[in-house]
């Protein structure tokens, strides 16, 4: 899944629209719940099974919304890391475009130029082109790096607004059966499987998102390592074009 910009801030206007609405329901749920259970023709045990239902709700409802909020946190990361990784991309140009001009038959000087100092200079080009050519994939694999984590980003949001969609229908749901002075079993099983399937989701796309991440850190790690690889950067520094007499 590629990263758009604007469905991905889309997404996250809808989580956070998404979160105030159900921390707004599920607050009605305790007086719905206590008005319920206090009609006179609802039996004690039913109206002890009510108020019990409705502190449950609360309860799940409470924990997916902590969750969503932690996760709402790094909501700013994949576009950080988009914008890094456009970025790189121009450096990757500008690094391609030095290896292009370090090229025996565009520095047509060479041709003509005779000499120590020209054999000097001419065994320098492929150094200083090697180098650049290294940067340029550096600058390409941490730019493939920061797209493919900020597009992650994006999938892990959009399962996060699913979530959050569907368990705010349940808890409406819910909250309608209280409000008639239906207390309905059904009704508490539909929050419980929401809130199993809901719980699940969430703790896979948290996990497949760590997968990811931690294989990109490697990824990170290892374009270090390229980039002070001495075979290309003399002592981790750029190949000196000169070398004194």
């Amino acid at each position: 899944m590629a990263f758009q910009a604007a469905q991905y801030q889309a997404t996250v206007d809808k989580l956070t629209s998404g979160v105030s609405s159900l921390s707004a329901k599920l607050n009605t749920v305790p007086g719905k719940a206590n008005s319920a259970a206090d009609q006179w023709w609802i039996p004690g045990w039913l109206a002890d099974k009510v108020i019990w239902f409705g502190k449950k709700l609360c309860e799940i409802g409470a924990w997916i919304l902590d969750k969503i909020k932690e996760c709402l946190e790094g909501a700013a990361a994949p576009v950080y890391m988009m914008v890094h990784g456009f970025q790189w991309q121009t450096l990757r140009g500008l690094a391609n475009g030095v290896t292009g001009q370090l090229q025996p038959a565009v520095l047509g000087a060479t041709g003509e130029w005779k000499g120590a100092a020209a054999d000097a200079y001419g065994k320098e080009i492929p150094r200083q082109a090697a180098a650049a050519t290294s940067l340029g994939g550096t600058c390409d694999k941490t730019s493939t790096s920061l797209e493919t984590c900020a597009a992650a980003g994006l999938a892990f949001y959009l399962a996060l607004a699913l979530v959050l969609v569907k368990f705010i229908a349940a808890t409406i749901t819910a909250i309608a059966a209280l409000g008639s002075v239906v207390f309905s079993w059904a009704g508490f099983l539909l929050i419980i499987e929401e809130a199993g399937v809901n719980t699940a989701v969430i703790v896979a796309a948290v996990s497949a998102l760590m997968v990811l991440l931690g294989a990109q850190a490697k990824e990170m790690a290892a374009l270090h390592g390229n980039a002070v690889d001495t075979s290309q950067y003399p002592g981790g520094h750029w190949p000196v074009s000169v070398k004194p007499a």
